[in-house]
């Protein structure tokens, strides 16, 4: 099969349509930093917090709208085991992570002006904690990167017939690019040119896939087993906690991302922030709506009256594929080179924020707080442009594992839910946590974890929760076991933080063993602005108080 020619071209001036976008907003962000007194820093990593609402809602949702998202949400509809129960509870969850962010964490964030999540982390803990955390947060922008990489590459090489590895460097070059150039400016507005190409594109694509010959009425193999399995997929009553666990990892995992507060701690205020949050919870449904009908359409196909013949995707192993698949061989040529442009658009949209949320990361609580806190704002802006470079290289580099995009999407969220979310919530929301509590909130949510077993990991369980079961020689845990190690792991950082505050403020234990000054902290003083009426002080040993002036 030759190279699809007329595929390349336009893809060339869609690439070049999104750089020139980037370019632009560079250059708008480096005449608004002339204007104003806002560091570099902060122009490059929060656009000088003055989003608006309508951009804010463009970036919140294209954040999301990603190519694992696009991929994995057409793939889990396609595929018997899951199909359009699960597909449904992962739209929900995601979704709900908005509503929950606006409602609970937005105010909180916003209102203190953090440059990036982990400041609470810093002001309250100091660096050892603040240290470990910020290196889980990396992790989850690197493993998020290829995920969204991989649904692009798929895509091209088989509408295009490009390389798979060619397709995926040269997106990510672009993404790198005008990253590097403009900052949150270019991620901003090169957003709300790749939210509208996917909207456009996915409307394009639908119908055809519908009404192409092959494919089968949706409604009557919603539920009927007649080509293939129905698409509804195979809920079970005995799933039924492992999907309320799926639910509530990926709706409060994703409340861990500093991707998405950078989105919110961007915003012109927290009223901004929140409405930006409410209305993209809406729009990533309605983006739901026709990976459904994809995914539908390709569970419904005759696949021995297309092109790509007998036996079907599934039955290949190549449901991972189903997307790129179901463009070229259920569409007209000029429609999936249009349904591949929505896929690198979705890739940029969610690259990009990669890319800035981990040079987020590392330079304001790695080198800027810890490494180097004398560095001036020229040096920042450098290491902000490395860090965007070598995450660019280093997440690109894992696209070549060439794993299911589903599992690269469950894997952040699902680190982020049981280490990152219980040490945020009780750093924001509860006073007598303290670093002891939080040391050990970390490991027992850890061991919890491992030894509830992990099948991705090949760890069997050592815990055995209630339903429990040997099948086929391997342990089956039936049971929420991520929401029970998310739980214990909140419920270790109140104990302990509460057993060491009464243990060294009481005098049971004598004040030099101290190491995280808890004593200290018997007054707690609520978190403030970065700059505002309470300043951020720091001893000789890295832990931090807040002097009232």
């Amino acid at each position: 099969m030759a190279v699809n020619v007329p595929g390349v071209i336009v893809m060339v001036l869609f690439y070049l349509l999104v750089l020139g976008t980037g370019i632009w907003a560079s250059f708008k962000s480096k005449r608004k930093h002339k204007k104003i007194a806002a560091t570099g820093m902060e122009m490059v990593l929060l656009g000088n917090r003055s989003i608006n609402w309508v951009v804010g809602i463009f970036t919140m949702t294209a954040t999301w709208v990603g190519g694992g998202f696009i991929a994995g949400t057409v793939e889990m509809v396609y595929t018997p085991s899951t199909g359009l129960a699960w597909a449904l509870v992962v739209l929900m969850a995601f979704s709900s992570t908005f509503i929950i962010g606006g409602l609970v964490f937005a105010k909180p964030m916003r209102g203190r002006n953090f440059v990036t999540m982990l400041d609470p982390f810093q002001i309250k803990y100091g660096k050892v904690m603040t240290t470990a955390l910020s290196l889980v947060s990396l992790f989850i922008d690197v493993s998020w990167l290829p995920a969204t990489l991989m649904g692009l590459g798929g895509t091209m090489s088989v509408v295009l017939d490009l390389p798979f590895s060619v397709c995926i460097w040269i997106s990510a070059a672009v993404v790198i690019t005008y990253t590097l150039m403009g900052g949150l400016y270019s991620v901003a507005y090169t957003d709300v040119i790749q939210l509208v190409l996917i909207f456009c594109s996915l409307s394009v694509c639908v119908p055809f896939a519908l009404m192409n010959p092959s494919t089968l009425d949706i409604s009557q193999t919603l539920m009927n087993n007649t080509l293939n399995a129905p698409w509804i997929g195979q809920p079970e009553l005995k799933k039924i906690w492992i999907m309320i666990d799926d639910f509530l990892f990926l709706a409060l995992g994703g409340l861990t991302c500093q991707i998405f507060y950078q989105r919110i701690l961007s915003a012109s205020s927290s009223t901004t922030a929140k409405m930006s949050c409410f209305v993209a919870a809406l729009f990533l449904l309605i983006f739901g709506v026709p990976l459904i009908l994809l995914g539908a359409a390709a569970s419904s196909t005759d696949w021995n009256q297309t092109t790509y013949g007998s036996p079907s995707p599934y039955e290949r192993g190549e449901a991972a594929m189903v997307l790129p698949i179901a463009l070229q061989h259920l569409t007209p040529p000029f429609v999936s080179i249009v349904g591949t442009a929505c896929i690198a658009a979705a890739v940029m949209s969610s690259g990009d924020s990669a890319l800035l949320s981990a040079a987020s990361v590392f330079t304001s609580n790695i080198y800027k707080n810890i490494l180097r806190p004398q560095a001036s704002d020229r040096e920042t802006q450098w290491v902000i442009r490395a860090a965007v470079l070598v995450v660019g290289v280093v997440g690109t580099s894992l696209t070549h594992l060439k794993n299911s995009i589903i599992a690269f999407l469950f894997l952040g969220p699902q680190l982020g839910y049981i280490v990152i979310f219980p040490q945020l919530l009780c750093v924001l929301f509860f006073n007598n946590s303290n670093c002891y509590g939080a040391v050990m909130g970390l490991l027992v949510g850890l061991v919890v974890n491992f030894l509830s077993g992990d099948p991705s990991l090949g760890l069997e369980p050592v815990l055995h929760f209630p339903g429990c079961t040997l099948e086929d020689g391997v342990y089956v845990q039936y049971a929420p076991v991520k929401t029970i190690s998310m739980l214990s792991s909140i419920a270790a950082i109140l104990l302990f933080s509460y057993l060491a505050s009464v243990l060294f403020n009481k005098g049971v234990l004598p004040e030099k063993w101290d190491v995280f000054k808890v004593k200290a902290q018997h007054s707690p003083v609520p978190l403030s602005p970065v700059g505002g009426a309470i300043e951020d002080n720091e001893d000789g040993e890295g832990n931090r108080t807040l002097v009232k002036h």
